[in-house]
Protein backbone atom coordinates (compact mmCIF):
# COMPACT_ATOMS: atom_id res chain seq x y z
CA UNK A 1 0.00 0.00 0.00
CA UNK A 2 1.05 3.19 -0.76
CA UNK A 3 0.23 6.09 1.51
CA UNK A 4 1.96 9.79 1.55
CA UNK A 5 4.31 10.17 3.54
CA UNK A 6 2.88 12.13 6.52
CA UNK A 7 2.23 11.25 10.00
CA UNK A 8 0.34 8.21 12.13
CA UNK A 9 -3.21 8.60 12.16
CA UNK A 10 -3.01 12.10 11.09
CA UNK A 11 -2.36 10.69 7.57
CA UNK A 12 -5.32 7.91 8.03
CA UNK A 13 -7.84 10.95 8.72
CA UNK A 14 -6.41 13.27 5.93
CA UNK A 15 -6.60 10.66 2.89
CA UNK A 16 -10.17 9.40 4.13
CA UNK A 17 -11.41 13.26 4.68
CA UNK A 18 -9.24 14.58 1.37
CA UNK A 19 -7.23 13.22 -1.03
CA UNK A 20 -8.90 15.59 -3.73
CA UNK A 21 -9.20 19.36 -3.83
CA UNK A 22 -11.60 20.63 -1.57
CA UNK A 23 -10.75 18.60 1.01
CA UNK A 24 -13.75 16.28 1.37
CA UNK A 25 -15.72 18.89 -0.64
CA UNK A 26 -14.35 21.21 -3.71
CA UNK A 27 -13.45 24.17 -4.46
CA UNK A 28 -14.88 27.05 -1.99
CA UNK A 29 -16.67 24.36 -0.10
CA UNK A 30 -18.79 23.74 -2.96
CA UNK A 31 -20.67 19.83 -2.55
CA UNK A 32 -19.83 17.33 -5.42
CA UNK A 33 -21.33 17.54 -9.25
CA UNK A 34 -23.61 14.70 -10.64
CA UNK A 35 -24.04 16.61 -13.50
CA UNK A 36 -26.81 15.95 -16.30
CA UNK A 37 -24.34 14.69 -19.01
CA UNK A 38 -24.22 16.46 -22.69
CA UNK A 39 -22.37 13.29 -23.81
CA UNK A 40 -23.95 11.69 -26.81
CA UNK A 41 -23.86 7.53 -26.32
CA UNK A 42 -25.40 6.61 -29.80
CA UNK A 43 -22.29 8.17 -31.95
CA UNK A 44 -19.10 9.87 -31.91
CA UNK A 45 -18.57 11.65 -29.25
CA UNK A 46 -16.70 15.11 -29.49
CA UNK A 47 -12.82 16.31 -29.42
CA UNK A 48 -13.01 16.78 -25.98
CA UNK A 49 -14.62 14.60 -23.17
CA UNK A 50 -15.09 16.47 -19.59
CA UNK A 51 -15.64 14.03 -16.84
CA UNK A 52 -18.56 15.28 -14.90
CA UNK A 53 -19.25 12.17 -12.21
CA UNK A 54 -19.63 11.36 -8.40
CA UNK A 55 -17.01 13.46 -6.76
CA UNK A 56 -16.34 16.09 -9.24
CA UNK A 57 -16.52 19.67 -8.18
CA UNK A 58 -19.57 21.45 -9.88
CA UNK A 59 -17.70 24.88 -9.65
CA UNK A 60 -14.56 23.42 -11.26
CA UNK A 61 -16.98 21.56 -14.24
CA UNK A 62 -18.34 25.26 -14.63
CA UNK A 63 -15.11 26.93 -14.24
CA UNK A 64 -13.83 24.15 -17.25
CA UNK A 65 -16.70 24.69 -19.31
CA UNK A 66 -15.84 28.21 -19.34
CA UNK A 67 -12.70 27.79 -20.60
CA UNK A 68 -13.99 25.13 -23.10
CA UNK A 69 -16.18 27.58 -24.23
CA UNK A 70 -14.09 30.37 -24.50
CA UNK A 71 -11.73 27.90 -26.70
CA UNK A 72 -14.46 27.42 -28.76
CA UNK A 73 -13.79 23.76 -28.47
CA UNK A 74 -16.44 21.22 -29.23
CA UNK A 75 -16.81 19.19 -25.91
CA UNK A 76 -19.02 16.40 -24.24
CA UNK A 77 -19.74 15.75 -20.48
CA UNK A 78 -19.92 12.10 -19.46
CA UNK A 79 -20.84 10.83 -15.65
CA UNK A 80 -19.94 8.01 -14.13
CA UNK A 81 -22.85 5.67 -15.26
CA UNK A 82 -22.06 6.85 -18.26
CA UNK A 83 -18.39 6.27 -18.67
CA UNK A 84 -18.89 2.81 -17.57
CA UNK A 85 -20.92 2.45 -20.73
CA UNK A 86 -19.11 3.53 -23.42
CA UNK A 87 -17.47 1.26 -25.27
CA UNK A 88 -13.69 1.34 -26.35
CA UNK A 89 -14.93 2.29 -29.58
CA UNK A 90 -16.83 5.51 -28.30
CA UNK A 91 -14.26 6.80 -26.05
CA UNK A 92 -10.97 6.83 -29.34
CA UNK A 93 -13.44 9.02 -31.15
CA UNK A 94 -12.36 11.69 -28.54
CA UNK A 95 -8.76 13.45 -28.40
CA UNK A 96 -9.11 14.65 -24.76
CA UNK A 97 -10.24 13.39 -21.43
CA UNK A 98 -10.06 16.51 -18.93
CA UNK A 99 -11.04 14.93 -15.29
CA UNK A 100 -11.51 18.28 -13.32
CA UNK A 101 -10.98 18.76 -9.10
CA UNK A 102 -13.28 17.54 -6.72
CA UNK A 103 -12.18 14.32 -4.35
CA UNK A 104 -10.28 12.05 -5.82
CA UNK A 105 -11.25 9.25 -3.21
CA UNK A 106 -14.95 9.30 -4.29
CA UNK A 107 -14.17 9.83 -8.18
CA UNK A 108 -12.29 6.48 -8.03
CA UNK A 109 -14.51 4.96 -5.50
CA UNK A 110 -17.49 5.36 -8.01
CA UNK A 111 -16.69 3.89 -11.02
CA UNK A 112 -15.28 0.07 -11.55
CA UNK A 113 -11.89 -1.23 -12.34
CA UNK A 114 -13.44 -1.88 -15.54
CA UNK A 115 -13.96 1.80 -16.35
CA UNK A 116 -10.44 3.26 -15.31
CA UNK A 117 -8.76 0.30 -16.96
CA UNK A 118 -10.77 1.17 -19.59
CA UNK A 119 -9.72 4.91 -19.76
CA UNK A 120 -5.85 3.68 -19.20
CA UNK A 121 -5.91 1.65 -22.39
CA UNK A 122 -7.95 4.02 -24.12
CA UNK A 123 -4.79 6.44 -23.52
CA UNK A 124 -2.00 4.28 -23.71
CA UNK A 125 -3.59 1.81 -26.76
CA UNK A 126 -5.35 4.47 -28.46
CA UNK A 127 -4.38 7.65 -28.18
CA UNK A 128 -6.36 9.69 -25.85
CA UNK A 129 -4.89 12.05 -24.16
CA UNK A 130 -5.47 13.21 -20.32
CA UNK A 131 -5.97 16.78 -18.81
CA UNK A 132 -5.67 15.88 -15.18
CA UNK A 133 -7.02 18.59 -12.81
CA UNK A 134 -5.96 18.38 -9.42
CA UNK A 135 -7.99 16.00 -7.97
CA UNK A 136 -8.34 14.32 -11.95
CA UNK A 137 -4.00 14.30 -11.17
CA UNK A 138 -4.19 12.37 -7.87
CA UNK A 139 -6.75 9.86 -10.12
CA UNK A 140 -3.90 9.90 -12.96
CA UNK A 141 -1.45 8.33 -10.71
CA UNK A 142 -1.05 4.79 -8.94
CA UNK A 143 -3.79 5.71 -6.25
CA UNK A 144 -5.18 3.17 -3.83
CA UNK A 145 -8.51 4.26 -4.69
CA UNK A 146 -9.16 2.88 -7.99
CA UNK A 147 -6.70 5.32 -9.85
CA UNK A 148 -6.08 4.93 -13.77
CA UNK A 149 -2.11 4.57 -13.05
CA UNK A 150 -1.13 6.47 -15.94
CA UNK A 151 2.09 7.05 -14.56
CA UNK A 152 3.98 3.38 -14.07
CA UNK A 153 3.12 3.20 -10.15
CA UNK A 154 4.29 6.45 -9.23
CA UNK A 155 1.62 8.22 -6.70
CA UNK A 156 1.44 11.40 -5.71
CA UNK A 157 1.35 13.49 -2.25
CA UNK A 158 -0.20 16.44 -1.37
CA UNK A 159 1.73 19.57 -1.79
CA UNK A 160 3.53 20.33 1.83
CA UNK A 161 1.42 23.58 2.38
CA UNK A 162 -1.54 20.73 3.24
CA UNK A 163 0.78 19.26 6.03
CA UNK A 164 1.22 22.83 7.79
CA UNK A 165 -3.13 22.93 8.13
CA UNK A 166 -3.43 25.02 5.08
CA UNK A 167 -6.02 24.05 2.37
CA UNK A 168 -6.56 27.65 -0.11
CA UNK A 169 -4.16 29.88 -1.25
CA UNK A 170 -2.95 32.35 -3.74
CA UNK A 171 0.37 30.53 -4.17
CA UNK A 172 3.28 31.42 -6.91
CA UNK A 173 4.34 28.96 -9.59
CA UNK A 174 7.39 28.98 -11.35
CA UNK A 175 7.45 28.26 -15.33
CA UNK A 176 10.48 27.28 -17.06
CA UNK A 177 11.03 30.43 -19.00
CA UNK A 178 11.74 32.23 -15.10
CA UNK A 179 8.07 34.28 -15.52
CA UNK A 180 5.55 33.68 -11.97
CA UNK A 181 2.22 33.25 -12.03
CA UNK A 182 0.01 33.64 -8.90
CA UNK A 183 -2.26 30.64 -8.78
CA UNK A 184 -5.13 28.99 -6.73
CA UNK A 185 -4.51 26.46 -4.91
CA UNK A 186 -6.62 24.08 -2.80
CA UNK A 187 -5.87 20.24 -1.32
CA UNK A 188 -3.99 19.94 -4.57
CA UNK A 189 -0.61 17.28 -5.23
CA UNK A 190 2.91 17.96 -6.20
CA UNK A 191 3.53 15.46 -8.97
CA UNK A 192 6.96 14.50 -8.61
CA UNK A 193 8.54 11.14 -10.01
CA UNK A 194 6.51 11.34 -12.93
CA UNK A 195 6.63 13.47 -16.50
CA UNK A 196 8.53 16.31 -17.29
CA UNK A 197 8.03 19.31 -15.12
CA UNK A 198 6.27 22.21 -16.63
CA UNK A 199 5.65 24.50 -13.38
CA UNK A 200 7.27 24.36 -9.79
CA UNK A 201 5.71 25.24 -6.38
CA UNK A 202 7.65 27.74 -3.98
CA UNK A 203 9.62 24.72 -2.36
CA UNK A 204 10.69 23.23 -5.60
CA UNK A 205 8.18 20.25 -6.15
CA UNK A 206 6.39 20.13 -9.47
CA UNK A 207 3.11 21.67 -9.74
CA UNK A 208 2.20 21.08 -13.54
CA UNK A 209 3.88 18.28 -15.27
CA UNK A 210 3.25 16.19 -18.58
CA UNK A 211 4.77 13.10 -20.42
CA UNK A 212 3.78 10.08 -22.86
CA UNK A 213 1.72 7.25 -21.61
CA UNK A 214 1.86 4.57 -24.32
CA UNK A 215 0.48 6.17 -27.04
CA UNK A 216 -1.39 9.09 -25.19
CA UNK A 217 -0.05 12.65 -24.25
CA UNK A 218 -1.04 13.69 -20.67
CA UNK A 219 -0.94 17.05 -18.33
CA UNK A 220 -1.78 16.94 -14.64
CA UNK A 221 -1.96 19.87 -12.60
CA UNK A 222 -1.78 20.40 -8.97
CA UNK A 223 -3.52 24.02 -9.48
CA UNK A 224 -6.34 25.57 -10.93
CA UNK A 225 -4.80 27.43 -13.71
CA UNK A 226 -8.88 27.78 -14.79
CA UNK A 227 -10.42 29.00 -11.04
CA UNK A 228 -12.82 32.40 -12.08
CA UNK A 229 -12.59 35.70 -10.83
CA UNK A 230 -15.35 34.73 -7.51
CA UNK A 231 -13.29 31.98 -6.52
CA UNK A 232 -10.26 34.55 -5.44
CA UNK A 233 -12.49 36.55 -3.25
CA UNK A 234 -10.31 36.62 0.23
CA UNK A 235 -7.23 35.64 -1.51
CA UNK A 236 -4.36 38.19 -2.81
CA UNK A 237 -3.12 37.59 -6.05
CA UNK A 238 -0.21 39.53 -7.84
CA UNK A 239 -1.05 38.01 -11.52
CA UNK A 240 -3.98 38.91 -12.86
CA UNK A 241 -6.94 37.07 -13.79
CA UNK A 242 -7.02 37.14 -17.48
CA UNK A 243 -2.91 36.36 -17.66
CA UNK A 244 -3.53 33.01 -15.64
CA UNK A 245 -6.87 32.10 -17.39
CA UNK A 246 -4.84 32.26 -20.61
CA UNK A 247 -1.99 30.01 -19.05
CA UNK A 248 -5.30 27.72 -18.53
CA UNK A 249 -6.04 28.06 -22.26
CA UNK A 250 -2.37 27.01 -23.16
CA UNK A 251 -2.72 23.83 -21.28
CA UNK A 252 -5.86 23.30 -22.54
CA UNK A 253 -4.31 23.24 -25.74
CA UNK A 254 -1.46 21.53 -25.10
CA UNK A 255 -3.67 18.75 -23.66
CA UNK A 256 -5.79 18.61 -26.53
CA UNK A 257 -3.04 18.86 -29.51
CA UNK A 258 -0.27 16.21 -27.64
CA UNK A 259 1.91 19.13 -28.41
CA UNK A 260 4.36 19.75 -24.80
CA UNK A 261 4.61 23.13 -23.24
CA UNK A 262 8.05 24.20 -22.40
CA UNK A 263 9.90 22.46 -18.90
CA UNK A 264 12.92 22.19 -17.17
Amino acid sequence: MKWPRIGGIAALVLLLGSAGCGSGGTPNGSSSSTSSPQSSQSGSLTPVLLFTGVGTSAPDVSAVQAMLDNLKLSYSTVNSAELEAISDAQLKTSKLLIVPGGNSIMIGQNLSAAATAKIRNAVEQDGLHYLGICAGAFFAGSSIYNGVDLTSGVWFNFYADENKGIHLEALNIALSNGSLLDVYWQDGPQLSGWGEVVAEFPDGTPAIVEGGAGNGFVVLTGVHLEAPANWRTGLTFTTPLAVDLAYAGTVIQSALNGNPLPHF
